[in-house]
């Protein structure tokens, strides 16, 4: 992901990362916070918490200076326990405000290890322009 807001482009594709739908984490999620849960697979709260953990990991590094929103919540399907899980962004709209920073308009998706979406949202976010 090029660092700052004048280097991203509409378009561009960034790797989130992957990770993996633990059975310990998920058997302690449904306990703690989905005890009703009896369907098969991860909880969708689970899901957008594994999204937020890539999502954040990744963006350790970027100029990212605030998160205005996350929107047009979809929830696939439930991954099973083991199931490798792979996050990625989409730039979809870049918004200059000012000379020092801009609004970037991204969609993240988490698929899995076929290919097929697990989960998806919308973002928007303040990213610094180049100093």
């Amino acid at each position: 992901m090029p660092a700052y807001f004048d280097e991203i482009v509409i378009g561009q594709v960034v790797s989130l990362g992957v990770t993996a739908v633990d059975p310990r984490a998920l058997e302690a999620f449904r306990i703690a916070f989905a005890p009703t849960w009896t369907a098969e697979g991860a909880p969708d709260a689970l899901v957008f918490t594994l999204w937020a953990k890539l999502d954040a990991e990744a963006a350790k590094g970027w100029p990212q200076t605030k998160r205005l929103g996350v929107d047009a919540l979809r929830w696939m399907r439930n991954p099973p326990a083991g199931e490798l899980l792979r996050g990625r962004m989409t730039v979809l709209a870049l918004d200059p405000v000012g000379d020092a920073k801009g609004v970037v308009i991204a969609q993240h998706d988490v698929l899995d290890e076929a290919g097929r979406l697990v989960f998806s949202c919308l973002t928007r976010s303040v990213f610094a322009c180049r100093p």
